[in-house]
């Protein structure tokens, strides 16, 4: 909807809002009292914002001054812009939090650079640890994958496991191997790929299901330090305007930490957790005993993957990669256990959302979400598919008539657009990160980050959302420029739409009464200012259950 058309029909919401905010609060109620601002609800435009408690109580200066009193804290706004805070509905948080202090390895631009940024993050590693962080893309380096030969002669005795940026492949150098006990005898495993040398001899890239090896002789971190990353992660958070996080991950890490803290009080940051689809019966298990938490740290969520990505060509296809004739991909999980477990998820009333980015993974799954809810009858499931990426033709049809949700990454499209051309063709790339083709065919899109596998920062993916340059450069018009959204349909996939995809569309996602006071302040409108300017906007502040958790130097 153009913003011009959404401003004149808040004419009659917005005095109705104006209307109820007196009767929501009475007068000296009000506990913070944002003023002199540009306010998007969601739905229109205002020019305050009165918060009391954790609950937004009054919207509109009328009805925000009457409310007013001795105790409010008044915050003069200066013009700058208000919206709801963002929920990022993909990501992977304790693997992006300890990477805020991990090498930067993927802004290096030769393998030399690599090498280097390696041996001197090896050279901080205290003696019997890991180095563990720091993702990669071959991309930015030559397009060539890493070997372990690369690295040895900088890193002894100390082992190597690094993922890279889309976390389905991992580097290893040989000390890690060994401790891993892989070497040219070692089969792959069902939904993985040992790459290999001309010799047959392991490279150090293990591929999906063949990281698994390596997962499970890597010493786990301390609960100490899971709880410093995961408060490391919440201030990151909070200082991009985000105020929950979806954490879709392949175990239970995320959800035992974010229990954890909330045992000591408010986490500040929000969390909803979905943990593996196989664990299904200990989650049911979970709720039965104890509920789906509070809208600080909730449960109830599977996540399934279906198969790999693009960049380590394990994506499941149906027809074969360009530049890899004998490969279509990988299930990372068999779609014979898929078949049993979804079912038996969905009759526990849990929420299930799969992993699949190639165009056979995603009809797959929509045949089995299909299949799930025609056994187990009519109920309000919200199904979801994380990445949606490359779709067959007439899948975003299925999607919205099966009333499946999107979750969706943007920064993807900036990243992948590069180079994906090489992995599948131009034919393919039509229906590749297809924002606008789901939205027009009514699919509802919410969006996320993946981070670490892109920044949290809501402010990159809605550049790439509605401008759809590739981070290269080269595609100043856009890539595949006929899937670009407009800045207010990208707004609400980071708010309405993701608290819809989450169960809380009646409580968060808006700025209304009644609604918890999740809030981020920028400085400038997002609505209105030129597409160039999105990356040069700055988090003023960010509100979470009416408490100000960020705040920012230039507020």
């Amino acid at each position: 909807m153009p913003y011009e058309i959404t401003r004149r029909g808040f004419v009659a919401s917005g005095a109705a809002a104006m209307l109820c905010g007196p009767a929501f609060a009475a007068a000296g109620t009000l506990d913070v009292a944002l003023t002199n601002a540009q306010v998007w609800t969601g739905s229109g435009m205002s020019d305050a914002v009165g918060i009391s408690g954790n609950r937004i109580a009054a919207l509109g200066a009328r009805a925000v001054r009457s409310a007013m009193g001795p105790k409010t804290r008044v915050i003069d706004c200066k013009g700058a812009f208000v919206m709801p805070a963002f929920i990022d509905c993909h990501t992977h948080f304790l693997l992006g939090s300890p990477n805020l202090t991990q090498p930067d390895l993927l802004e290096v631009r030769s393998r030399e650079e690599w090498v280097d940024r390696i041996g001197k993050a090896v050279r901080e590693v205290p003696k019997g640890q890991w180095l563990a962080g720091g993702p990669w893309d071959e991309q930015r380096f030559g397009g060539q994958l890493p070997r372990k030969e690369w690295v040895d002669a900088v890193s002894a005795d100390t082992p190597i496991a690094i993922p890279r940026t889309d976390l389905h492949s991992l580097f290893l150098n040989s000390a890690a191997l060994k401790l891993a006990g892989i070497d040219r005898n070692t089969p792959d495993v069902p939904g993985g790929v040992i790459e290999r040398d001309e010799k047959g001899e392991p490279t150090g890239v293990l591929k999906d299901n063949a990281r698994n090896r390596v997962l499970e002789v890597i010493p786990p971190p301390t609960e100490a330090m899971v709880d410093a990353y995961m408060r490391s992660g919440i201030d990151n958070a909070l200082s991009k305007g985000v105020a929950q996080i979806h954490n879709t991950e392949i175990d239970w890490s995320v959800q035992d930490a974010a229990r954890r803290l909330r045992q000591k009080g408010p986490t500040g940051l929000r969390f909803y957790s979905f943990v593996p689809l196989a664990d299904w019966a200990r989650m049911a298990d979970l709720v039965k005993a104890e509920g789906k938490g509070d809208d600080w740290v909730r449960w109830g969520g599977l996540k399934c993957v279906s198969d790999g990505s693009l960049g380590a060509r394990t994506a499941r296809f149906y027809a074969p990669y360009v530049d890899a004739h004998d490969q279509r991909g990988v299930w990372s999980v068999p779609v014979e256990d898929m078949k049993r477990w979804i079912p038996a998820a969905d009759a526990a009333g849990l929420h299930l959302t799969t992993h699949a980015i190639g165009d056979e993974a995603n009809d797959v799954v929509l045949d089995i979400y299909r299949d799930a809810a025609q056994r187990n009858g009519r109920r309000d499931r919200r199904f979801r598919i994380e990445h949606a990426q490359h779709l067959a033709p007439g899948a975003w049809t299925r999607m919205a008539q099966q009333k499946i949700i999107a979750s969706v990454q943007p920064y993807h499209a900036a990243d992948d657009g590069r180079w994906a051309v090489k992995r599948i063709g131009e034919e393919r790339l039509k229906r590749t990160y297809a924002f606008n083709t789901l939205l027009k065919a009514g699919v509802k899109t919410c969006f996320g980050s993946d981070w670490p596998v892109a920044p949290i920062d809501p402010l990159t993916g809605i550049d790439a959302a509605v401008q759809r340059h590739t981070i290269d450069g080269a595609n100043p018009n856009g890539w595949h420029p006929e899937q670009r959204i407009s800045i207010e349909q990208t707004l609400t996939a980071y708010t309405q739409t993701a608290a819809y995809a989450g169960f809380q569309e009646d409580r968060l996602g808006r700025i209304a009464p009644g609604y918890l006071a999740d809030l981020v302040v920028l400085d400038r409108n997002l609505l209105t200012v030129p597409a160039d300017q999105y990356l040069k906007t700055s988090v003023l502040r960010t509100f979470v259950d009416g408490v100000e958790r960020f705040t920012g130097p230039a507020a």
